[in-house]
Protein backbone atom coordinates (compact mmCIF):
# COMPACT_ATOMS: atom_id res chain seq x y z
CA UNK A 1 0.00 0.00 0.00
CA UNK A 2 2.66 2.42 1.03
CA UNK A 3 4.56 1.41 -2.66
CA UNK A 4 1.33 2.71 -4.24
CA UNK A 5 0.99 5.63 -2.26
CA UNK A 6 4.66 6.98 -3.16
CA UNK A 7 3.94 6.46 -6.72
CA UNK A 8 0.56 8.21 -6.38
CA UNK A 9 2.14 10.87 -4.78
CA UNK A 10 5.30 11.09 -7.24
CA UNK A 11 3.04 11.30 -10.09
CA UNK A 12 1.08 13.88 -8.80
CA UNK A 13 4.53 16.36 -7.70
CA UNK A 14 4.66 17.67 -11.19
CA UNK A 15 0.74 18.84 -10.81
CA UNK A 16 0.00 22.18 -9.80
CA UNK A 17 -3.62 22.64 -8.37
CA UNK A 18 -5.19 25.83 -7.39
CA UNK A 19 -7.54 25.33 -4.68
CA UNK A 20 -10.62 28.09 -4.15
CA UNK A 21 -10.28 28.90 -0.49
CA UNK A 22 -12.98 30.80 0.86
CA UNK A 23 -11.50 30.76 4.82
CA UNK A 24 -13.78 28.20 5.53
CA UNK A 25 -12.58 24.79 7.03
CA UNK A 26 -13.60 22.71 3.75
CA UNK A 27 -11.60 24.44 1.38
CA UNK A 28 -9.03 24.61 4.19
CA UNK A 29 -8.91 20.79 4.49
CA UNK A 30 -9.32 20.42 0.68
CA UNK A 31 -5.62 22.15 0.76
CA UNK A 32 -3.93 20.36 3.27
CA UNK A 33 -5.66 16.54 1.88
CA UNK A 34 -4.04 17.63 -1.54
CA UNK A 35 -1.14 18.21 -0.10
CA UNK A 36 -1.11 15.07 1.32
CA UNK A 37 -0.96 13.58 -2.08
CA UNK A 38 1.73 15.00 -2.90
CA UNK A 39 0.02 17.91 -5.41
CA UNK A 40 1.77 21.13 -5.62
CA UNK A 41 -1.14 23.40 -4.42
CA UNK A 42 -1.78 26.97 -4.31
CA UNK A 43 -4.60 28.78 -2.79
CA UNK A 44 -7.16 31.45 -4.32
CA UNK A 45 -9.23 33.36 -2.55
CA UNK A 46 -12.39 34.83 -4.38
CA UNK A 47 -13.97 38.48 -4.13
CA UNK A 48 -17.45 38.17 -5.41
CA UNK A 49 -19.24 40.85 -4.06
CA UNK A 50 -18.74 45.07 -2.97
CA UNK A 51 -19.63 45.25 0.34
CA UNK A 52 -21.69 48.06 0.82
CA UNK A 53 -21.55 48.28 4.50
CA UNK A 54 -19.07 48.06 6.94
CA UNK A 55 -20.45 45.13 8.32
CA UNK A 56 -20.35 42.90 5.61
CA UNK A 57 -16.54 44.48 4.52
CA UNK A 58 -15.82 43.10 7.80
CA UNK A 59 -16.63 39.62 7.36
CA UNK A 60 -15.54 39.56 3.97
CA UNK A 61 -11.91 40.93 5.42
CA UNK A 62 -11.94 38.15 7.92
CA UNK A 63 -12.61 35.25 5.13
CA UNK A 64 -9.34 36.60 3.40
CA UNK A 65 -7.30 36.66 7.10
CA UNK A 66 -8.67 32.88 7.44
CA UNK A 67 -7.61 31.91 4.04
CA UNK A 68 -4.53 33.70 4.64
CA UNK A 69 -3.72 32.07 7.80
CA UNK A 70 -4.24 28.83 6.81
CA UNK A 71 -2.03 29.17 3.19
CA UNK A 72 0.90 30.39 5.62
CA UNK A 73 0.04 27.23 8.32
CA UNK A 74 0.05 25.08 5.67
CA UNK A 75 2.95 27.03 3.55
CA UNK A 76 1.22 27.21 0.26
CA UNK A 77 0.74 30.53 -1.54
CA UNK A 78 -2.78 32.36 -1.35
CA UNK A 79 -3.67 34.26 -4.71
CA UNK A 80 -6.33 36.41 -4.71
CA UNK A 81 -8.60 38.16 -7.32
CA UNK A 82 -11.96 40.08 -7.86
CA UNK A 83 -14.74 38.82 -9.84
CA UNK A 84 -17.01 41.20 -8.72
CA UNK A 85 -18.32 42.58 -12.18
CA UNK A 86 -18.71 39.25 -13.52
CA UNK A 87 -20.85 38.50 -10.45
CA UNK A 88 -22.42 41.40 -11.05
CA UNK A 89 -23.35 40.46 -15.00
CA UNK A 90 -23.22 36.66 -14.96
CA UNK A 91 -25.49 35.77 -11.49
CA UNK A 92 -26.63 39.19 -9.90
CA UNK A 93 -28.67 40.60 -12.44
CA UNK A 94 -29.71 36.86 -13.62
CA UNK A 95 -31.57 36.92 -9.44
CA UNK A 96 -33.11 40.17 -9.72
CA UNK A 97 -35.05 39.72 -13.04
CA UNK A 98 -35.70 36.25 -11.53
CA UNK A 99 -37.57 37.84 -8.61
CA UNK A 100 -39.02 40.61 -11.16
CA UNK A 101 -40.53 37.77 -12.95
CA UNK A 102 -42.23 36.17 -9.88
CA UNK A 103 -39.92 32.89 -9.74
CA UNK A 104 -37.64 32.36 -6.62
CA UNK A 105 -34.02 31.67 -8.02
CA UNK A 106 -31.40 29.81 -6.44
CA UNK A 107 -28.40 32.41 -7.22
CA UNK A 108 -25.46 29.66 -5.38
CA UNK A 109 -26.42 27.47 -8.28
CA UNK A 110 -25.66 30.45 -11.12
CA UNK A 111 -22.18 31.30 -8.73
CA UNK A 112 -21.05 27.39 -8.90
CA UNK A 113 -22.01 28.27 -12.93
CA UNK A 114 -20.83 31.54 -13.76
CA UNK A 115 -17.32 31.72 -11.41
CA UNK A 116 -16.17 29.26 -9.42
CA UNK A 117 -16.27 26.69 -12.54
CA UNK A 118 -15.94 29.45 -15.20
CA UNK A 119 -13.98 32.44 -13.98
CA UNK A 120 -12.14 30.43 -12.01
CA UNK A 121 -11.45 27.64 -13.79
CA UNK A 122 -10.27 30.26 -16.66
CA UNK A 123 -8.43 32.37 -14.42
CA UNK A 124 -6.22 29.33 -12.52
CA UNK A 125 -5.65 27.35 -15.98
CA UNK A 126 -4.81 30.11 -17.86
CA UNK A 127 -2.65 32.87 -15.60
CA UNK A 128 -2.07 30.63 -12.57
CA UNK A 129 -0.87 28.05 -15.04
CA UNK A 130 -3.31 24.71 -13.02
CA UNK A 131 -3.21 21.43 -14.43
CA UNK A 132 -6.70 21.48 -11.94
CA UNK A 133 -8.50 23.21 -9.77
CA UNK A 134 -10.23 22.01 -6.46
CA UNK A 135 -13.10 23.04 -4.07
CA UNK A 136 -14.22 22.20 -0.29
CA UNK A 137 -17.62 20.69 -1.75
CA UNK A 138 -19.33 17.76 -0.75
CA UNK A 139 -19.32 15.37 -4.20
CA UNK A 140 -16.82 13.29 -5.99
CA UNK A 141 -16.08 12.44 -9.16
CA UNK A 142 -15.26 8.75 -10.84
CA UNK A 143 -14.09 7.86 -14.47
CA UNK A 144 -16.58 5.43 -15.34
CA UNK A 145 -17.06 3.98 -19.12
CA UNK A 146 -15.36 6.58 -20.54
CA UNK A 147 -16.92 9.23 -19.20
CA UNK A 148 -16.52 11.40 -16.04
CA UNK A 149 -19.73 11.14 -13.78
CA UNK A 150 -20.83 13.46 -10.70
CA UNK A 151 -21.35 11.85 -7.97
CA UNK A 152 -23.26 12.39 -4.61
CA UNK A 153 -20.81 13.44 -1.33
CA UNK A 154 -20.25 10.62 1.22
CA UNK A 155 -21.78 12.72 3.77
CA UNK A 156 -25.44 12.32 3.06
CA UNK A 157 -26.21 15.19 5.33
CA UNK A 158 -23.90 17.65 3.62
CA UNK A 159 -23.83 16.26 -0.27
CA UNK A 160 -23.65 19.76 -2.46
CA UNK A 161 -24.59 18.06 -5.88
CA UNK A 162 -27.32 19.55 -6.27
CA UNK A 163 -25.80 22.96 -6.53
CA UNK A 164 -23.37 21.88 -9.02
CA UNK A 165 -25.56 20.29 -12.15
CA UNK A 166 -24.66 22.40 -14.52
CA UNK A 167 -20.98 20.76 -14.68
CA UNK A 168 -19.83 19.16 -17.29
CA UNK A 169 -18.01 16.61 -17.95
CA UNK A 170 -14.90 18.78 -18.91
CA UNK A 171 -15.50 20.61 -15.67
CA UNK A 172 -15.44 17.15 -13.39
CA UNK A 173 -12.68 16.43 -15.78
CA UNK A 174 -10.49 19.32 -14.49
CA UNK A 175 -11.59 19.77 -10.32
CA UNK A 176 -10.95 17.69 -8.12
CA UNK A 177 -13.26 17.18 -4.80
CA UNK A 178 -10.44 16.65 -1.68
CA UNK A 179 -13.59 16.50 0.49
CA UNK A 180 -16.21 14.86 -1.33
CA UNK A 181 -15.47 11.03 0.30
CA UNK A 182 -15.11 12.24 3.57
CA UNK A 183 -17.97 13.46 6.56
CA UNK A 184 -17.89 16.59 7.99
CA UNK A 185 -16.88 15.63 11.27
CA UNK A 186 -14.28 14.19 9.99
CA UNK A 187 -13.09 17.28 8.10
CA UNK A 188 -13.23 19.60 11.50
CA UNK A 189 -11.56 16.67 13.22
CA UNK A 190 -8.47 16.96 10.38
CA UNK A 191 -8.66 20.24 10.25
CA UNK A 192 -8.29 20.65 14.09
CA UNK A 193 -5.92 17.95 14.17
CA UNK A 194 -3.50 20.07 12.01
CA UNK A 195 -4.22 23.55 14.45
CA UNK A 196 -5.89 25.42 11.20
CA UNK A 197 -7.42 28.41 12.61
CA UNK A 198 -10.85 27.16 10.56
CA UNK A 199 -11.48 24.40 12.14
CA UNK A 200 -14.49 25.35 14.09
CA UNK A 201 -15.50 28.54 11.89
CA UNK A 202 -19.16 27.90 11.62
CA UNK A 203 -20.45 27.00 7.81
CA UNK A 204 -21.81 30.06 6.16
CA UNK A 205 -25.12 30.19 5.61
CA UNK A 206 -27.73 32.22 3.26
CA UNK A 207 -27.44 33.66 -0.02
CA UNK A 208 -23.14 34.17 -0.45
CA UNK A 209 -24.05 38.27 -1.34
CA UNK A 210 -26.59 38.68 1.11
CA UNK A 211 -25.09 36.76 4.13
CA UNK A 212 -26.67 37.50 7.54
CA UNK A 213 -28.58 40.22 6.09
CA UNK A 214 -32.72 40.58 6.36
CA UNK A 215 -33.46 39.78 2.37
CA UNK A 216 -36.59 41.52 2.58
CA UNK A 217 -34.39 44.97 3.29
CA UNK A 218 -31.67 43.24 0.87
CA UNK A 219 -34.48 42.99 -1.83
CA UNK A 220 -35.87 46.57 -1.64
CA UNK A 221 -32.97 48.27 -2.40
CA UNK A 222 -32.63 46.75 -6.02
CA UNK A 223 -36.41 46.35 -6.80
CA UNK A 224 -39.23 48.32 -6.20
CA UNK A 225 -41.84 46.28 -4.00
CA UNK A 226 -45.15 46.31 -5.75
CA UNK A 227 -47.89 45.89 -2.67
CA UNK A 228 -50.85 44.03 -3.98
CA UNK A 229 -53.55 41.82 -2.30
CA UNK A 230 -53.31 38.33 -0.19
CA UNK A 231 -56.11 36.40 -1.69
CA UNK A 232 -57.97 32.47 -0.46
CA UNK A 233 -57.93 29.92 -3.73
CA UNK A 234 -61.86 30.74 -3.45
CA UNK A 235 -60.67 34.50 -4.35
CA UNK A 236 -61.89 36.14 -1.38
CA UNK A 237 -59.30 38.80 -0.77
CA UNK A 238 -58.62 38.36 3.06
CA UNK A 239 -55.22 40.60 3.58
CA UNK A 240 -52.53 42.85 1.43
CA UNK A 241 -48.82 41.95 0.93
CA UNK A 242 -45.59 43.87 0.43
CA UNK A 243 -44.32 42.62 -2.64
CA UNK A 244 -44.69 38.90 -4.73
CA UNK A 245 -40.77 38.90 -4.56
CA UNK A 246 -41.18 38.41 -0.89
CA UNK A 247 -43.11 35.09 -0.70
CA UNK A 248 -42.63 32.01 -1.90
CA UNK A 249 -44.48 28.77 -2.39
CA UNK A 250 -45.17 26.67 0.87
CA UNK A 251 -44.38 29.77 3.13
CA UNK A 252 -46.06 30.16 6.08
CA UNK A 253 -44.41 32.76 8.00
CA UNK A 254 -44.93 36.74 7.61
CA UNK A 255 -48.34 36.68 6.01
CA UNK A 256 -49.73 38.77 9.02
CA UNK A 257 -52.97 37.09 8.31
CA UNK A 258 -54.62 36.94 11.76
CA UNK A 259 -58.04 37.76 13.16
CA UNK A 260 -60.01 36.12 10.68
CA UNK A 261 -62.18 34.16 12.97
CA UNK A 262 -64.44 32.69 10.27
CA UNK A 263 -61.90 30.87 9.21
CA UNK A 264 -60.67 29.47 12.07
CA UNK A 265 -57.68 28.43 13.86
CA UNK A 266 -55.35 26.91 11.16
CA UNK A 267 -52.75 28.81 9.84
CA UNK A 268 -52.13 30.08 5.82
CA UNK A 269 -49.48 28.78 3.66
CA UNK A 270 -48.49 30.70 0.09
CA UNK A 271 -49.99 28.22 -2.20
CA UNK A 272 -49.91 30.29 -5.55
CA UNK A 273 -48.46 33.55 -7.40
CA UNK A 274 -50.83 35.55 -9.91
CA UNK A 275 -47.70 37.98 -11.35
CA UNK A 276 -50.37 38.97 -14.09
CA UNK A 277 -52.66 40.20 -11.46
CA UNK A 278 -50.02 40.94 -8.62
CA UNK A 279 -52.11 38.59 -6.27
CA UNK A 280 -50.66 36.31 -3.45
CA UNK A 281 -53.06 33.53 -2.99
CA UNK A 282 -53.28 31.50 0.12
CA UNK A 283 -54.62 28.07 1.66
CA UNK A 284 -55.28 27.01 4.87
CA UNK A 285 -53.00 23.89 6.67
CA UNK A 286 -50.07 22.66 6.13
CA UNK A 287 -51.59 20.08 3.77
CA UNK A 288 -53.43 22.39 1.33
CA UNK A 289 -54.30 20.49 -1.82
CA UNK A 290 -52.84 23.53 -3.34
CA UNK A 291 -49.64 23.17 -1.87
CA UNK A 292 -49.27 20.01 -3.92
CA UNK A 293 -48.28 19.15 -7.61
CA UNK A 294 -48.17 15.71 -9.65
CA UNK A 295 -44.96 17.11 -11.68
CA UNK A 296 -43.43 20.17 -13.44
CA UNK A 297 -42.10 21.58 -16.56
CA UNK A 298 -38.17 22.25 -16.70
CA UNK A 299 -35.86 24.15 -19.03
CA UNK A 300 -32.75 25.66 -19.20
CA UNK A 301 -31.26 22.35 -19.16
CA UNK A 302 -28.01 21.03 -18.01
CA UNK A 303 -26.46 17.61 -18.71
CA UNK A 304 -23.66 16.22 -16.79
CA UNK A 305 -22.54 13.89 -20.42
CA UNK A 306 -23.68 17.48 -22.55
CA UNK A 307 -26.82 15.48 -24.63
CA UNK A 308 -29.17 13.95 -21.87
CA UNK A 309 -31.96 11.55 -22.21
CA UNK A 310 -33.58 11.25 -25.79
CA UNK A 311 -36.49 9.13 -24.35
CA UNK A 312 -38.69 8.69 -21.54
CA UNK A 313 -36.98 7.22 -18.79
CA UNK A 314 -37.22 7.00 -14.82
CA UNK A 315 -34.73 8.41 -12.02
CA UNK A 316 -35.33 10.42 -9.07
CA UNK A 317 -35.41 14.12 -8.71
CA UNK A 318 -34.66 16.83 -5.95
CA UNK A 319 -36.69 19.70 -6.44
CA UNK A 320 -34.66 21.71 -3.55
CA UNK A 321 -31.91 21.15 -1.44
CA UNK A 322 -32.05 18.41 1.06
CA UNK A 323 -35.02 17.10 -0.10
CA UNK A 324 -35.58 13.11 -0.07
CA UNK A 325 -35.19 11.76 -3.93
CA UNK A 326 -38.79 11.39 -5.71
CA UNK A 327 -39.44 8.57 -7.66
CA UNK A 328 -40.12 10.45 -11.21
CA UNK A 329 -40.39 9.52 -14.59
CA UNK A 330 -38.85 11.77 -17.19
CA UNK A 331 -39.98 12.65 -20.96
CA UNK A 332 -38.12 15.20 -23.41
CA UNK A 333 -40.32 17.60 -25.19
CA UNK A 334 -40.09 18.50 -28.73
CA UNK A 335 -39.38 22.52 -27.61
CA UNK A 336 -36.27 21.25 -25.78
CA UNK A 337 -38.05 20.99 -22.26
CA UNK A 338 -38.57 18.37 -20.32
CA UNK A 339 -41.84 17.00 -18.03
CA UNK A 340 -41.40 15.12 -15.20
CA UNK A 341 -44.22 13.01 -13.86
CA UNK A 342 -43.47 12.43 -9.77
CA UNK A 343 -44.45 9.09 -8.06
CA UNK A 344 -46.65 10.23 -5.66
CA UNK A 345 -47.50 14.85 -5.46
CA UNK A 346 -45.10 16.83 -4.05
CA UNK A 347 -45.03 19.76 -1.93
CA UNK A 348 -44.30 23.34 -2.72
CA UNK A 349 -42.59 22.64 -6.00
CA UNK A 350 -41.39 25.98 -6.96
CA UNK A 351 -41.19 28.28 -10.20
CA UNK A 352 -37.67 29.28 -10.79
CA UNK A 353 -35.19 26.26 -8.37
CA UNK A 354 -33.92 23.94 -9.85
CA UNK A 355 -34.99 20.18 -10.69
CA UNK A 356 -32.06 17.87 -9.88
CA UNK A 357 -31.79 14.22 -11.34
CA UNK A 358 -30.04 11.50 -10.09
CA UNK A 359 -29.62 7.95 -11.13
CA UNK A 360 -28.49 5.96 -7.63
CA UNK A 361 -25.56 8.01 -6.29
CA UNK A 362 -24.62 9.65 -9.66
CA UNK A 363 -26.13 13.14 -10.24
CA UNK A 364 -27.10 13.45 -14.71
CA UNK A 365 -27.81 17.17 -14.37
CA UNK A 366 -31.14 19.27 -14.04
CA UNK A 367 -33.23 22.66 -15.11
CA UNK A 368 -35.20 25.33 -13.67
CA UNK A 369 -39.10 24.56 -12.87
CA UNK A 370 -40.40 26.69 -15.29
CA UNK A 371 -43.86 25.38 -13.82
CA UNK A 372 -45.40 22.92 -11.53
CA UNK A 373 -48.45 20.12 -12.66
CA UNK A 374 -51.52 19.79 -10.93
Amino acid sequence: MSDNITTLNSQNANKKVIVGMSGGVDSSVAAYLLLQQGYQVEGLFMKNWEEDDSDEYCLAAEDLADAQAVADKLGIELHTINFAAEYWDNVFEYFLDEYRAGRTPNPDIMCNKEIKFKAFLEFAAEDLGADFIATGHYVQREYRDGHWKMLRGLDGNKDQSYFLYTLGEEHIAKTLFPVGNIEKPEVRRIAEQQNLITHDKKDSTGICFIGERKFKDFLGQYLPAQPGIIETTDGVEIGHHDGLMFHTLGQRKGLHIGGKREYGDDPWYVVDKDVKRNVLIVGQGANHPALYSDGLIANQLHWVDRTGPQQTYRCAVKTRYRQEDIACTVTPQQDGQIKVLFDSPQKAVTPGQSAVFYYQDECLGGGIIESYLR
